[in-house]
C-alpha cells in the first residue's frame, strides 16, 4: 500500500518563519505510512480573479490544484496576522475552492495548526482558517489543533521542544487516519 499523501500549506512566506519550521518538522518526521509534501509557491499565486480562472489559469495555480488533487489530506500551518488569516493563505484557499463545489480538496480531511507571537499562539487565525477552508471544500478535522505561542519555544527551533514535536506528529497521524 502506498503512503498517505498530505499536502502542506504554510501561511507565511518568510524563509525563517517558525510556522515554516513547524511544517518542516512535520515533513521530516512523519508517522509510518505518511508522506508530506510542501507546496512552496503560494507567493506566486495572483490574487483570485474569476476572469483569470475562466481564461488562462496561471501555472502556479495549475500546480497548486494538481498538488491538492494528488493529496489525500491537507495540513495548513499558519501564523496569525492582525488577528486573522494571512492574505497569501486566504488567496490559496480561494483558488482551491474553485471550480465552485468541486475544488481539488473537496471532501478530503484537513487540519490547521501553527503558532504566533500572541499568548494564544494564533488561535483566532486557526479558527478563521478552519472556517474558510471548510467552506471551500475540505472536511476540517476540528479536534486536530495545535496553537503554539512562540515564547514557549524559548527562541529555539520547534524540533527542540519535545512536546510540540510529539503533538505535531500525533496530529499528522490522526489526520492520515481520517483518510478513507
Amino acid at each position: 500500500m502506498s503512503d498517505i499523501k498530505v499536502l502542506v500549506l504554510v501561511g507565511s512566506l518568510r524563509a525563517a518563519s517558525i510556522n515554516r519550521q513547524l511544517a518542516e518538522l512535520a515533513i521530516e518526521s512523519p508517522p509510518e505510512g505518511v508522506s508530506l509534501q510542501l507546496f512552496d509557491r503560494l507567493g506566486e499565486l495572483p490574487f483570485y480573479n474569476e476572469d483569470i480562472d475562466n481564461a488562462d489559469v496561471p501555472a502556479s495555480v495549475v500546480a497548486l490544484r494538481a498538488a491538492a488533487a494528488d493529496a489525500d489530506a491537507a495540513l495548513v500551518v499558519t501564523p496569525e496576522y492582525n488577528g486573522s488569516i494571512p492574505g497569501v493563505l486566504k488567496n490559496a484557499i480561494d483558488w482551491l475552492s474553485r471550480p465552485f463545489g468541486n475544488g481539488a480538496l473537496k471532501g478530503k480531511p484537513a487540519a490547521v495548526v501553527g503558532g504566533s507571537f500572541g499568548q494564544y499562539g494564533g488561535v483566532w487565525a486557526h479558527d478563521e482558517t478552519r472556517k474558510s477552508f471548510g467552506i471551500a471544500g475540505p472536511r476540517i478535522v476540528e479536534d486536530l489543533k495545535l496553537s503554539v505561542p512562540f515564547k514557549s519555544l524559548d527562541g529555539k527551533h520547534p524540533r527542540e521542544n519535545a512536546e510540540v514535536a510529539a503533538n505535531l506528529r500525533d496530529i499528522v497521524g490522526k489526520l492520515a487516519a481520517e483518510v478513507g
